[in-house]
């Protein structure tokens, strides 16, 4: 299992968001972080990460740096890849 590490600015997305979908989106990156090549895809243009998670209409881009996770961003999928 990788450790899941949060940026400050993927901190304030995720304390931005509305409760219930905090925790939908803490619980899934938990269950994510198992195995998180098979849950996630390879980002095209990596200026703003190298992957992503999709939860709902969520999306949770993020790095590998060793066995760590390093989740770079939340937002909403019409204002992620702005």
């Amino acid at each position: 299992m990788h450790k899941v590490l949060f940026t400050d600015r993927a901190g304030k997305d995720l304390k931005s968001l509305d409760k219930t979908v905090q925790n939908r989106i803490i619980s899934k990156i938990k269950e994510f972080a198992n195995a998180p090549f098979s849950h996630s895809r390879k980002l095209t243009d990596i200026s703003i990460g190298t992957y992503r998670f999709r939860i709902g209409d969520y999306r949770v881009v993020f790095d590998i740096e060793g066995d760590d996770i390093v989740i770079l961003r939340i937002r909403h999928r019409k204002d992620i890849y702005r």
